[in-house]
């Protein structure tokens, strides 16, 4: 085990003296005890906290329809370009025009800014040693502008400002406070936290509750702030409540934990980079001359990994937000779960009470972005314990994922030696938990155990065959690239991840449901995976009907806003390409071709309709647990009654007969008990069949068609 102590400022400014008392007294980690210093990644230099933010920023503008990159938007901001987080922040985008910001010492206003102008500006200010905005050119400054000492009495407020500002017309001086506050209430578009402080809190929280006395006459409610996000790059910049006071008044905010991560990732790579290359020193395999060389060689690269991390956490808050009304019951049994099992406490992390949740029920509104950031934390630590305490981290089909933590210098030659990490459980555990709650999403493992009655370390299992036989990584990576590059607009890829994540949803399950448990990962990859991926090109030919209809203009809607032909097609086929393990499955059974058995399955779903069934079931509400399982049931019903009738399909025809042709001749050897099914199931398509009764009947009739069981054995 290691200590991480995070300071609010100043972290690595005794790093070395930290790492020279640790290498005397013989401290395990050597100079990796405290991560900087001058054999260290320099975090300011790197930029990496306000990098991270900033992919925050991004997303949220995004969200709006906005490039960041390519866009003027209008900043206020707290900090000043000597800082690492602010000065690093504002130079991110050429695009900033920064109306306004303080810092402990000066007020900056620049009520009409020009982007690239101001940009020259403050990478100046930035290259300047101890700079401060006193150091800020005045004659680039727009008209009524200025820089002005916090220790003024009173600051004169000018047109210009007042416009810039929002502030009333018969305003014409300020205080240096009041201004401040002012600032903090600017309708802009982006509030940007790079300093040190306490600056917003909710209005039913006192100035003493927030314990920063220092900002007392500056600090402002959540409910007051204009801008229309807030990144931040600080700590504790605002409340928990704060957030998600601002968040429901309609801003757009993650937590501090979240937007500032990157510079803690950055230390955690850095200490287990410095773990592996000590010990490659210890070996013999890299010269004590080579060690500063090789760390600093790789620092760009440190960069992009973690900045990787960033991005994905990010997509994943942004389908959360998009998804959370319809989730809020989900949300709230998994709150309570977390309470239960691990000792949770929701009034301290500001999660809501089972009253406000009803409220936002009726609302029709789920949890804020501040509250999916804090649950999508605790999801993931309940998750690292408890595949922490099971063996499978020491798995093959798991560990070698490992040599992807680090940089391409490590994994290109030296392998082994990343194999044997001290610390690599740990590595791979967090690896592995944020693939799966970044890909399948925060309630994943959740709704895994309460449908199926499984574990966590069952669902990880689970996540982690699905992801390799239907290779959902890849194809959720090249989903986030296209909204990343501004290829697809967001609700467009936010819509083809909940789709992916149907698919994971539904062969998750199945897996766990006909499979052996413990799920054998490794042994399932090796029975699905190259078949799925030989008969996926093939689905084309096998869809009939509606089912072909449904996935072409699935893909082409895809197509239209951006994605490849290829990527939407596979995205829109997603649940179609979760019944190959069914096909696969009885091929193996029954000892036919795979390419026949689909040919069937996929003409028995056309013949029987099932995909409407199975679209109104996905529309039925899940208010609540029972009203999820009801869901669920209906839809196994109806895929399991596929099965068991492919398998009594199969048995009456010959493997050279079309899928029609074989259904035919088992519709006309099973007459009387097909016609009576079909009769209920020709009123049920002919009038509304979206309620839970009408569903659950449907679903009764197609399983009294069927001879087998599942299995292929009679019933």
């Amino acid at each position: 085990p290691y200590l991480v102590v995070a300071a609010d400022k100043g972290t690595a400014s005794f790093s070395d003296i930290a790492n020279e008392i640790s290498q005397n007294r013989h401290f395990w980690l050597g100079d990796a005890f405290a991560s900087g210093g001058s054999v260290g990644y320099d975090h300011k230099a790197m930029g990496i906290t306000a990098k991270g933010a900033w992919e925050a920023v991004k997303r949220h503008f995004r969200e709006m329809g906005v490039d960041t990159q390519s866009e003027d938007f209008t900043v206020v901001g707290v900090g000043d370009m000597s800082g690492d987080v602010f000065g690093n922040g504002m130079l991110l985008s050429q695009h900033i025009r920064l109306i306004a910001a303080f810092d402990h010492r000066h007020i900056f206003v620049d009520p009409n800014p020009d982007a690239a102008t101001s940009w020259r500006e403050r990478r100046r200010l930035f290259d300047l040693p101890r700079s401060s905005w006193e150091d800020y050119d005045t004659a680039l400054i727009s008209a009524g502008g200025g820089v002005f000492s916090r220790q003024q009495k009173s600051i004169p407020i000018s047109p210009q400002m007042r416009d810039a500002l929002g502030i009333d017309e018969s305003v014409s001086e300020m205080t240096p406070p009041a201004l401040m506050r002012t600032i903090l209430q600017a309708p802009v578009d982006l509030l940007f936290n790079g300093g040190i402080g306490t600056y917003i809190k909710a209005e039913s929280e006192s100035d003493a509750d927030v314990g920063d006395r220092a900002n007392d006459t500056i600090r402002v409610n959540g409910n007051q702030v204009r801008a229309k996000v807030v990144g931040e790059g600080g700590n504790l910049g605002v409340t928990s409540r704060g957030r998600i006071e601002f968040d429901l008044c309609g801003g757009r905010i993650n937590t501090d934990a979240m937007d500032n991560s990157a510079g803690v990732d950055c230390s955690d790579h850095e200490v287990n980079i410095k773990i592996l290359v000590d010990s490659l020193v210890s070996a013999g395999k890299v010269s004590a001359d080579e060690r500063t060389e090789l760390l600093m060689s790789m620092t760009d690269e440190v960069g992009t990994l973690v900045l990787t991390d960033n991005v994905d956490q990010n997509d994943l808050m942004g389908t959360s937000r998009a998804n959370a009304p319809s989730m809020l019951n989900v949300h709230a049994r998994q709150i309570n779960e977390l309470e239960e099992r691990r000792e949770l406490n929701r009034e301290l992390e500001a999660l809501p009470s089972p009253k406000e949740i009803s409220r936002r029920e009726e609302l029709g509104i789920g949890l804020t972005s501040p509250e999916l950031a804090t649950l999508m934390a605790h999801v993931k630590l309940a998750l690292k314990d408890e595949v922490l305490a099971s063996d499978v981290p020491d798995q093959e089909v798991f560990t070698a994922r490992l040599p992807q933590y680090f940089p391409s210098r490590l994994r290109d030659g030296f392998t082994a030696d990343i194999r044997n990490h001290q610390l690599r459980r740990e590595i791979v555990t967090t690896m592995l938990v944020n693939n799966v709650v970044d890909t399948g999403g925060i309630t994943f493992a959740y709704r895994v155990t309460e449908d199926v009655g499984v574990g966590y370390v069952d669902a990880v299992r689970t996540f982690a065959a699905t992801d390799a036989i239907f290779g959902i990584t890849t194809l959720w990576r090249q989903i986030h690239d296209g909204g990343e590059n501004g290829q697809l607009p967001v609700d467009v890829s936010d819509r083809m991840t909940l789709d992916l994540r149907r698919l994971i949803d539904r062969a998750a399950r199945w897996l766990l449901n006909y499979r052996p448990q413990p799920l054998a990962v490794g042994a399932e990859i090796n029975r699905f995976a190259a078949k799925v991926a030989a008969l996926t090109p093939l689905m084309p030919q096998w869809l009939r009907g509606a089912d072909k209809a449904i996935v072409e203009k699935e893909a082409g809607e895809f197509a239209a806003h951006g994605a490849s032909p290829d990527l939407a097609y596979s995205v829109a086929i997603g649940l179609y390409k979760y019944s190959l393990l069914d096909v696969i499955d009885i091929a193996d059974i029954v000892e036919r071709d795979p390419a026949e058995v689909a040919d069937t399955y996929f003409a028995l779903m056309d013949h029987l309709g099932t995909d409407g069934l199975l679209t109104a079931v996905s529309g039925l509400p899940r208010d609540d647990r029972w009203h999820s399982l009801a869901r669920l049931a209906i839809r196994d019903d109806i895929y399991g009654s596929l099965r068991a009738l492919c398998f009594d399909v199969l048995a009456v025809g010959e493997p050279d007969e079309t899928g029609e042709q074989k259904i035919a001749e088992w519709e006309h050897t099973n007459g009387s008990r097909v016609e009576r099914a079909r009769r209920t199931l020709s009123e049920i398509y002919a009038g509304d069949h979206s309620d839970i009764a009408t569903l659950s009947v449907a679903a009764r009739q197609i399983r009294s068609m069927t001879r087998t069981t599942g299995t292929g054995q009679s019933a």
